[in-house]
């Protein structure tokens, strides 16, 4: 069992574009009693795998005499949806002062994927020796939370009766606000656009990040100062307030909160000084913005489903010049991409089971051509289990169909569309398919797969094409609507974009894990759009 003890890990682990950050909680029950006095005084240490090594991160405190511990130290990473993110927990009793783990008793460990323990939210798993054997009746329970404030605020603000600073003119307002730094000065969050030539302004409702605002802190006290606009940016003071957030909550729709626009220097010189204009806060709501890892953390599942180019410009399977070749080592593209691809997206489906379909093959007994068969010969239950469970359907339905053609992608694509469809019924976050489309060539059915897409933009639902082979995939490019809104032949434009194309050669002599960060990057934000779009809050989300 070789560790290795790293106490700063060399920069962050994995990507630099990180989605967020998530806490874990660590409990242990019925830990191995390794004092012959007393009870162990166990501690946890988390590791994770880079470049095929363990390297710790970090450790929990230890808990005297406690075989059930709940440890107050949390684990803080960074998230990658995109990376098989392996990590390690193990416990040790400690008995001297000393950092080094084999100074300590081994009391159990569990290795999981960062994916799995996020997409259940919490999981308790049986502890193992080092011999793969029960550790007793040790168990860990880890409990994952995203470490974010994702609140934002909305205010709508306008003015009345401001100060005339131009001589010729009324006023060109604007508001900036601001909140308290950590060096005692005011620091700019947020400015308003200009209202020309008015004492009444009207400015366009805003959003922005609460932590921005107020650090999430709504009884911080923030300033609000309003200025004259001038072309040569020696813009004229007309007044400022303090308030909090809380106090800007208390704005209604039908009851705006009126705060007084103050300039100290005029009232000290005037008696009479009232104000310099009234600063309106029409109304101001705070809601959530919610990030993907709210909606997998809420229970949102990832529906996946393979579908595999079988026509016969991919070449005959037994010839080693054909992509549908298993070479020696046992793979070829289209099992890589497979494994690239499944191996992330297994860890956010608690079934496990996905299904598997073929297209452009003659089929026995009768040799017809499908473009939408279940690889696994059982049209009544496609279903593959687990990734693994795809590659020996795959490599076992090979011998018996015949490459034929031509290619088209829209019957698979309709395929999924018909479930994700289905789960728009059940109007929650519940539910997300992704179509993960391996192909050599060009396609045949262009007018009907483009309209195809553009109605799954619709649907909870992405397209991932992974292109294989050494083809012209002009074809792709252009269903990727990364440059341009992709149309129907009716004219209908894509509600959103919702297939992302890379082509398998770009990545053929990079590490494996490079493809699965480029087929995947999109894909977070792709779910996140497609709820917000149809205004639903993660299952269970709390209220802001």
């Amino acid at each position: 069992m070789a560790y290795t003890m790293t106490p700063t890990p060399p920069g962050p682990v994995g990507s630099q574009c990180c989605v967020c950050k998530v806490e874990l909680s660590i409990c242990g029950q019925n830990l191995l009693d390794r004092d012959v006095t007393s009870k162990s005084d166990p501690f946890c240490v988390l590791f994770m795998e880079v470049n095929g090594k363990w390297v710790e991160l970090d450790r929990t405190e230890t808990a005297v005499n406690n075989l059930n511990p709940a440890f107050a130290k949390k684990f803080i990473i960074d998230y990658h949806f995109e990376e098989v993110q392996k990590l390690k927990f193990a416990l040790f009793d400690q008995d001297k002062s000393s950092t080094q783990l084999y100074e300590h008793d081994f009391l159990g460990e569990f290795s999981c994927t960062l994916g799995t323990i996020v997409s259940s939210k919490k999981i308790t798993r049986t502890l193992l020796l080092g011999n793969g054997k029960p550790a007793g009746k040790g168990m860990i329970t880890i409990a994952a939370q995203e470490l974010s404030d994702n609140r934002v605020i909305t205010l709508s603000m306008a003015g009345r009766k401001l100060d005339k600073k131009d001589l010729f003119g009324k006023s060109d307002p604007f508001l900036e606000f601001h909140k308290p730094g950590d060096d005692g000065k005011w620091m700019l969050v947020h400015r308003t656009e200009v209202i020309k030539y008015t004492l009444d302004p009207v400015w366009k409702p805003f959003t922005v990040p609460l932590v921005s605002l107020c650090d999430g802190d709504m009884e911080k006290l923030i300033k609000v100062v309003c200025y004259d606009y001038d072309s040569d940016g020696g813009h004229d003071f007309i007044g400022e307030f303090q308030t909090s957030v809380a106090r800007l909550c208390e704005a209604q729709d039908a009851s705006p909160l009126e705060l007084e626009c103050i300039n100290p220097k005029k009232q000290k010189k005037k008696k009479n000084y009232k104000n310099s204009g009234i600063i309106i806060v029409k109304s101001c709501k705070i809601t959530r913005d919610f990030s993907f890892l709210d909606y997998i953390l809420g229970g949102c599942q990832l529906m996946f489903t393979v579908g595999i180019d079988f026509t016969a410009s991919n070449g005959n399977p037994q010839e080693p010049s054909s992509l549908h070749y298993i070479n020696p080592l046992g793979t070829n593209e289209y099992l890589s991409a497979i494994w690239a691809v499944g191996q992330i997206i297994q860890d956010y489906d608690s079934d496990k089971m996905f299904p598997a379909l073929g297209f452009g093959a003659q089929l026995p007994p009768d040799w017809k051509v499908s473009h939408e068969f279940a690889i696994n010969f059982n049209p009544r239950n496609p279903f593959c289990s687990g990734v693994e469970g795809i590659v020996q359907a795959y490599s076992a339905c090979l011998p018996h169909i015949r490459f034929y053609g031509p290619t088209n992608f829209s019957p698979i694509i309709n395929h999924v569309a018909r479930f994700a469809a289905q789960a728009t019924q059940q109007e929650t976050a519940s539910q997300y398919f992704i179509l993960l489309i391996i192909t050599d060539g060009v396609i045949s059915d262009m007018d009907e797969t483009r309209h195809a897409v553009v109605q799954a933009s619709k649907l909870p639902m992405s397209i991932i094409i992974v292109g294989v082979g050494n083809a012209d995939f002009a074809a792709m490019e252009f269903l990727d609507g990364d440059s341009r809104v992709l149309h129907s032949y009716t004219g209908e434009e894509a509600v959103r974009d919702i297939v992302q194309f890379v082509p398998f050669r770009n990545f053929r002599n990079v590490p494996k894990e490079t493809l699965a960060k480029a087929v995947l990057a999109e894909l977070p934000q792709q779910v996140v759009q497609y709820f917000k779009h149809q205004n639903l809050p993660p299952i269970n989300s709390e209220p802001a």
